[in-house]
């Protein structure tokens, strides 16, 4: 991860904004933070009982600690019938919001998935959540991948995406999903680029050129 990267970051997540502007939709301007602290990192650690992951740690300590971005297109926006299910994007982070996610992850597997010998349970197991989704489902980190795990989706109704891979770690994520301009986070807006369980965000797929094509995103800075 470099400066650049991050600066092509935000170049596609103002490029989401405007896209969505131009649909007549509306978006909050991007908003980031100041890099975390140590200190700061090392509470919230002790507060979720589990390290941060390596990725995770790299951006927020380097480059912000707070992330948010949102845009929703209008209902009559005539999407092709592939996107008809997309109505919202954005992403956010920090650390604040980790705690809140890995709290509602600990309540769903506590109360409701609490069986890891079931097959759907055991999703919910062994993650730190760190992404809240609005319908109630968790983005979170699969810790047993090692210092640097992948994320995944967490679905509490059987949603067609439960447990599918969204990136390889932290930077892989953000990346693959800020390329196509953050569509989501719920699974059904997600799933026209998720091709596998295993894939990530297939960031050069036909779904996602023509999503790119269709929403108004330049390509360029890639």
């Amino acid at each position: 991860m470099t400066k650049q990267d991050w600066q092509r970051w935000q170049f596609h997540w103002n490029n989401a904004l405007a896209a969505c502007k131009s649909h007549g939709g509306s978006a909050e301007p991007l908003a980031t933070g100041p890099p975390a602290t140590s200190k700061e990192i090392e509470a919230i650690e002790k507060e979720v009982g589990s390290k941060l992951p390596k990725s995770l740690r790299l951006i927020i300590t380097s480059y912000s600690g707070e992330v948010q971005v949102s845009w929703q297109l209008p209902d009559e926006a005539q999407r092709p019938e592939t996107f008809r299910e997309i109505f919202s994007g954005g992403i956010s982070w920090s650390l604040k919001r980790i705690k809140e996610a890995e709290n509602e992850r600990r309540g769903w597997q506590k109360n409701v998935f609490a069986d890891p010998k079931d097959e759907y349970d055991a999703v919910w197991h062994n993650k730190l959540g760190f992404m809240q989704v609005p319908n109630g489902d968790v983005i979170a980190f699969d810790l047993k991948g090692g210092d640097d795990p992948p994320v995944v989706y967490l679905s509490h109704e059987d949603g067609e995406c439960h447990g599918y891979r969204l990136g390889d770690n932290f930077i892989d994520f953000v990346d693959r999903w800020t390329r196509i301009g953050c569509p989501g986070p719920e699974d059904w807006q997600m799933s026209p680029f998720l091709a596998s369980p295993q894939s990530g965000f297939g960031t050069d797929s036909t779904n996602a050129s023509e999503w790119r094509k269709w929403f108004g995103m330049d390509a360029q800075q890639d």
